[in-house]
């Protein structure tokens, strides 16, 4: 159908009703609603969950029992807003956090910017990857008493990751994903490491995805997790591969195998042990066609004659053998 023509009719009444129809379901279905404003003078995030987000959270939880995934959301507001605020209070004291009313939370606006968005621009370089990887080391290590031993993210996305290049800091954000306390440490961990491995695998180009994945883990440096993360470079069946599916952006399954199977591989040659190459500056384009440098514009000091002057020429005349003459000698038969 041509543009002219479908503008018409997408000006008709019944389907301008429906798209705006779209986009208010579309509002009134998401989970929480986030809002920059200034609390006292300082950037702030305002943090409301919808009344459709509990619905969301609580058919969440039924399909990861069901699944067998040892997750969870937080489905009531005031679990959700201890969790929220006490997961942003433990990872960064020096910002402010707390909740308002039953259904919002009022947290300090953090500086940087997400990785996916530098992930999707292509700017994502091994300087991010490596202030992500020493969040993730350093935020794995600190204590919490809702998870009874160390901490973990739950949804640890590149969506969930800012990167601050003024200081050269990662931190996380949204937190409403939940792991069991029943896990052990190494598991917790391993599960965050591949939902951040997944993102990069599904966006990079590919021949990126590899190097910016192996400096992520080898700058973590946590043997134990590297093995347990190991173990679970494999596609899940039955139930669970429809959040296989969403955690790797709905990329088709031979591309994900393909790439688990070669970061496995990897894995498993020592790659991660071995010293860190060096980072080869980004080649200029090559050129097409390699010209040399004209003569006539070389630099010339005064009174030097040049290729058309009347010196030039009455000397090379002057030194021209006559006509009359010949230039060698003649041949004997």
């Amino acid at each position: 159908m041509p543009r002219k023509h479908l503008r018409q009719l997408l000006r008709l009444w019944p389907f301008r009703m429906i798209i705006r129809g779209r986009r208010r379901l579309d509002g009134a279905t998401k989970r929480a609603r986030t809002l920059e404003t200034e609390w006292h003078r300082h950037p702030v995030m305002v943090k409301r969950r919808t009344a459709f987000g509990r619905l969301v959270a609580a058919a969440s939880n039924l399909y990861f029992r069901l699944a067998g995934l040892p997750i969870w959301m937080c489905d009531h507001n005031r679990c959700w807003q201890r969790w929220e605020v006490g997961c942003f209070r433990l990872l960064n004291p020096g910002f402010r956090a707390f909740a308002l009313g039953r259904r919002t939370i009022c947290i300090a606006k953090l500086p940087g910017e997400s990785l996916w968005a530098h992930l999707r621009r292509g700017t994502l370089n091994h300087r991010m990857i490596k202030a992500a990887a020493r969040e993730f080391r350093r935020a794995h290590q600190l204590h919490c008493e809702t998870l009874a031993g160390p901490w973990s993210h739950g949804d640890a996305c590149t969506e969930n990751v800012l990167y601050d290049p003024a200081t050269d800091r990662a931190r996380f954000i949204d937190f409403e994903f939940l792991h069991d306390k029943g896990l052990p440490p190494e598991t917790r961990h391993a599960d965050d490491l591949l939902i951040f491995t997944l993102d990069l695998m599904s966006v990079s180009p590919g021949d990126r995805w590899l190097p910016l994945t192996l400096t992520f883990l080898r700058t973590y440096g946590d043997p134990s997790v590297i093995a347990e993360l190991r173990k679970r470079l494999s596609p899940p069946r039955g139930a669970q591969r429809i959040w296989w599916r969403v955690r790797t952006r709905f990329v088709r399954p031979q591309t994900v195998n393909r790439f688990l199977h070669q970061l496995a591989q990897a894995i498993d040659q020592g790659v991660l042990t071995a010293p860190e190459p060096a980072e080869l500056p980004e080649s200029p384009s090559p050129r097409r066609h390699r010209r040399r440098h004209s003569a006539t514009f070389h630099t010339t000091s005064p009174g030097t004659p040049n290729a058309s002057s009347r010196t030039r020429r009455i000397k090379a005349s002057a030194i021209a053998v006559p006509g009359s003459i010949p230039s060698s000698r003649p041949t004997t038969r």
